[in-house]
C-alpha cells in the first residue's frame, strides 16, 4: 500500500510548502500531492483559492500579482511555492501528484511538465494529475495520453469506478468516507488503482490495508510508512 504525503508532510509541517515536501522526503514516501492554481501566468502551490487560512495574506489568491503572493507567509517563514520549484525539488525522488484546482490554460500546465521533464529528474511516469474537474482530466487526455491521471470523487457514484474508467484514468481518488469493499472491487476489475483520502488514524490505516486499496494519502506520512511496514512484518511472520 502506497504512502502519499498529502500536501507534503502537512500534519507536521506547512501545507504544500517546500518544507513540508522535504519532510516528505525525508519519510522516503512513495509519493506527494500538491495542489495548484493558475495566477498570473504562472502555477501556485497552494490549496485554497483564499489566502487567509494558509497564509500571511488576505483574499482570493486570482486578485493578485506574482510578486505579491511570493512576498506572503505561508508558515515558518516558508513562501507560496511555484510549481517549476516542487517539480525541481522532487524530480526523481518519488511520484509527484498534481491536484489541479484553479487552471484554466492546459498548454501552460504542458509546458510546467515538459520544461520539468528535460531539464530535470523527472520522469514522465512519475507524474499523476488528479482533479475534481472531470472534464479537464478527459481534456488532458485527449491531448496528452502519456500523462497519468487520477479521477477525484468525494462521493460513492451510483456505478462505482465506471467514471474513472470513462475518462481512461489511471487510478481513482476517493474520500475515506465513501469507501467500502464493493468500490475497490469494482475499480480493480476496470484496472484502475483505488487511492483513499485523508487517511491518518491507524485505525483507519488497518482498514484500508484490509479493504486491499492500493494507497493512501496522509497529513502524518512518517507515521503512515512505519505503521504500514509493521503491519507487513505481522502479517509475514504470522
Amino acid at each position: 500500500m502506497l504512502i502519499f504525503a498529502h500536501r507534503g508532510a502537512s500534519g507536521a509541517e506547512p501545507e504544500n510548502t517546500l518544507r513540508a515536501i522535504k519532510a516528505a522526503l525525508d519519510a522516503d514516501v512513495d509519493g506527494i500531492e500538491i495542489d495548484i492554481h493558475e495566477v498570473d501566468n504562472k502555477f501556485f502551490v497552494i490549496h485554497d483559492r483564499w489566502l487567509q487560512r494558509t497564509t500571511s495574506g488576505n483574499g482570493q489568491i486570482y486578485h493578485y500579482k506574482y510578486d505579491h503572493l511570493r512576498s506572503l507567509d505561508a508558515g515558518m517563514g516558508e513562501t507560496i511555492p511555484t510549481l517549476d520549484e516542487v517539480l525541481t525539488l522532487v524530480a526523481g525522488k518519488c511520484t509527484i501528484n498534481i491536484e489541479l484546482k484553479g487552471v484554466n490554460s492546459i498548454s501552460l500546465l504542458f509546458s510546467y511538465l515538459d520544461h520539468a521533464i528535460k531539464t530535470t529528474a523527472l520522469a514522465v511516469e512519475d507524474i499523476l494529475l488528479s482533479s475534481f474537474n472531470h472534464r479537464l482530466l478527459y481534456k488532458i487526455c485527449q491531448q496528452r495520453t502519456e500523462f497519468a491521471i487520477g479521477a477525484l470523487t468525494a462521493c460513492c457514484p451510483l456505478e462505482y469506478a465506471k467514471f474513472a474508467e470513462q475518462l481512461n484514468a489511471y487510478s481513482v481518488h476517493i474520500d475515506i468516507d465513501f469507501i467500502n469493499q464493493d468500490f475497490v472491487d469494482d475499480a480493480h476489475k476496470r484496472d484502475l488503482k483505488v487511492f483513499v483520502y485523508t487517511v491518518d488514524e491507524l485505525d483507519d490505516i488497518n482498514a484500508m490495508k484490509a479493504l486491499g486499496v492500493d494507497g493512501i494519502f496522509s497529513n502524518f506520512p512518517t507515521i503512515a510508512k512505519s505503521h504500514v511496514a509493521h503491519l507487513i512484518f505481522k502479517s509475514n511472520n504470522q
